[in-house]
């Protein structure tokens, strides 16, 4: 591994100790890769996988529009499961990325959809 991500690996370790998710509250969870964006809602006392997100999702993927814009989008998605889902608030995850760019993204979409965090 290079330095790059061994670095993050440690700043998401120091997250994790930090953030977890309970049936009321989950942890949205941020995932960025080179071309695209996920995001899930974690109930970390089960380990389950309560919704997910992404921008390879067919709605979001026919989008024209740069990939902070589609990654708007995918927050709102996330947010419109979790309110289905009767959750209005959760904690936020940034995964050891920056809180810049398409991470600050998909948590402005979130909130713009409802959810508190």
């Amino acid at each position: 591994m290079n330095v790059k991500s061994l670095r993050r690996q440690r700043i998401k370790y120091t997250i994790r100790n930090k953030v977890s998710g309970t049936p009321s509250h989950p942890r949205l969870s941020v995932f960025r890769s080179n071309t695209d964006i996920y995001v899930q809602l974690i109930d970390d006392a089960s380990g389950n996988t309560l919704a997910s997100a992404s921008s390879r999702d067919k709605d979001i993927a026919a989008q024209k529009g740069t990939k902070i814009e589609k990654s708007k989008l995918v927050g709102q998605a996330i947010a419109k499961k979790a309110v289905a889902l009767g959750l209005e608030a959760c904690v936020f995850d940034r995964g050891g990325f920056l809180y810049h760019g398409r991470v600050k993204a998909v948590a402005e979409g979130a909130r713009e959809g409802g959810l508190k965090f």
